[in-house]
């Protein structure tokens, strides 16, 4: 029961800390913001944050980790295998488009930004965020895709393809795309309609 306690006293902590680094990230930037600067936001001291989260850099990632946990919880289903192929690619499509929609979309042109001139947190955030979606995108369509004819490697591409349309997508969101921002909730199932189309006509 005391480690159980623990663990929910750490998360809590966690979740304060990275709720105010959100707000403060987004109202001022990457870099002008200070650790000094969140700390005061949660109400905390400043090395209490170093409990939990070794930098800004650690900090912007965990934002997007937990969103990312979050957006799967509340729609990946309990049996993602016994899924049809049409039900697979719009999961895919859901998870970062709601993810963003949930005020997260000035928290993403930051990390845009600063990927461009950050390798460290370009190479962190393919590992830490986008690797464990694609290898996870990639085994879920991997047995679903069987059916439609599609090899390993053409899953591979697809989930690839799929990655690659949510950020042009996102992109055109922050630079004001207006069409977009009204049709956002339509997008997930447009989009698997125009991807399923495109592999069944390939495979016809």
């Amino acid at each position: 029961m005391t480690d159980l306690i623990q663990q929910q006293l750490i998360a809590a902590r966690r979740n304060q800390i990275l709720d105010a680094a959100a707000v403060v990230f987004a109202e001022h930037g990457f870099h002008p913001t200070t650790i000094r600067d969140i700390a005061r936001h949660a109400g905390i001291a400043d090395g209490t944050i170093y409990n939990y989260f070794d930098n800004k850099t650690a900090l912007l990632l965990g934002i997007f980790e937990r969103a990312k946990a979050s957006i799967v919880q509340q729609h990946m289903p309990a049996a993602p295998e016994q899924l049809d192929l049409r039900t697979l690619i719009k999961l895919s499509l859901v998870h970062p488009l709601m993810a963003l929609k949930q005020d997260n979309f000035a928290l993403f042109r930051i990390l845009l930004s600063e990927m461009m001139v950050n390798e460290d947190l370009r190479t962190l955030y393919f590992q830490q965020i986008m690797e464990p979606m694609l290898s996870s995108g990639e085994l879920m369509l991997g047995q679903a895709s069987v059916s439609y004819g599609l090899t390993p490697r053409e899953a591979g591409l697809t989930v690839r393809a799929i990655s690659a349309l949510m950020l042009g997508m996102m992109l055109h969101h922050i630079m004001g795309d207006t069409t977009l921002h009204a049709e956002w909730d339509a997008m997930p199932d447009f989009l698997t309609d125009l991807i399923l189309n495109g592999i069944l006509e390939k495979n016809s």
